[in-house]
């Protein structure tokens, strides 16, 4: 028996992940994101309900060559100069304003 998409996904789910990405989402918007969204893992499903067994495993759909250039060490910036334009730094490094911590 197939799962139903509002079994997959629930609105409390689809908050919770609002909140901790800092989205500020309307019930309404929620109500939407979640429709939406649940629309997605429909389409998924019927994408692995295929029988793609004798279907060969591929990264690209036709060969490509290392397209990527060799690694060359190169100058960087100063730090100093870099630090010294910063709006704030401690220790030689960027001082950030912590965002993990977000309870729920």
């Amino acid at each position: 028996m197939p799962v139903t998409p509002q079994a997959r996904i629930s609105p409390d789910a689809v908050a919770k992940v609002a909140r901790l990405a800092r989205l500020d989402v309307t019930a309404a918007e929620v109500d939407r994101l979640t429709n939406q969204l649940a629309g997605m893992l429909e389409h998924f499903a019927d994408i692995d309900a295929l029988d793609l067994a004798a279907v060969e495993p591929m990264t690209q759909p036709y060969p490509l060559v290392n397209v990527f250039r060799d690694d060359v060490v190169k100058p960087g910036l100063d730090r100093d100069e870099v630090l010294a334009v910063a709006p704030a730094a401690e220790d030689g490094r960027f001082r950030v304003p912590p965002i993990i911590g977000l309870e729920g």
